[in-house]
């Protein structure tokens, strides 16, 4: 017979359960709904929100406040702000008038690349290829060990030794 858990705070039967890890000790909690409410854990309703809103949320509170709200293109008015509800640029003007925010971005989304290279040709580059392929990985290995992800770097360090071992 299965056990079911019941809420930390009163009998009722636990609907939410959350697991937080805080300076290395695991938190479990077993809420009902009105104390998870009490907890700001949303109910379940607000569980099945579509993927582009928690996405937008998440990009929006991520993001930070690089730029003042004030940042606008002087071509079609948008402001910095509205670019990162809708992600959509407004003109090309855009481009311009958002160079800053736009770089650092661009920056985070490609690794470190701000300016288009285009495909190296396989007869021509592939040493290249195999190099910027262990740039990439080292600069991975670099960002895990500074996030103290320890698994994922030892991961990568691995995986970094059999590629350069199966290319030498």
């Amino acid at each position: 017979m299965k056990h079911q858990k019941t809420c930390d705070k009163c009998d009722r039967p636990a609907t939410n359960i959350s697991v937080e890890i805080i300076k290395g000790e695991k938190i479990r909690k077993n809420l009902c709904d009105i104390h998870a409410a009490e907890d700001g854990i949303p109910g379940k309703a607000a569980q099945h929100t579509p993927i582009n809103e928690l996405l937008t949320k998440f990009v929006q509170a991520h993001s930070g406040a690089e730029e003042p709200p004030e940042l606008q293109c002087g071509h079609c008015n948008m402001t910095f702000n509205q670019f990162r509800q809708h992600s959509i640029l407004g003109c090309p003007g855009c481009y311009e008038a958002f160079e800053s925010p736009l770089t650092a971005l661009l920056e985070r989304a490609h690794e470190g690349g701000t300016h288009h290279v285009g495909k190296v040709p396989r007869r021509v580059g592939a040493s290249e290829q195999r190099q910027q392929q262990v740039l990439r990985m080292r600069k991975r290995l670099g960002e895990a060990v500074e996030a103290e992800d320890y698994e994922l770097a030892a991961r990568l360090r691995d995986d970094i030794q059999r590629y350069e071992e199966k290319t030498e």
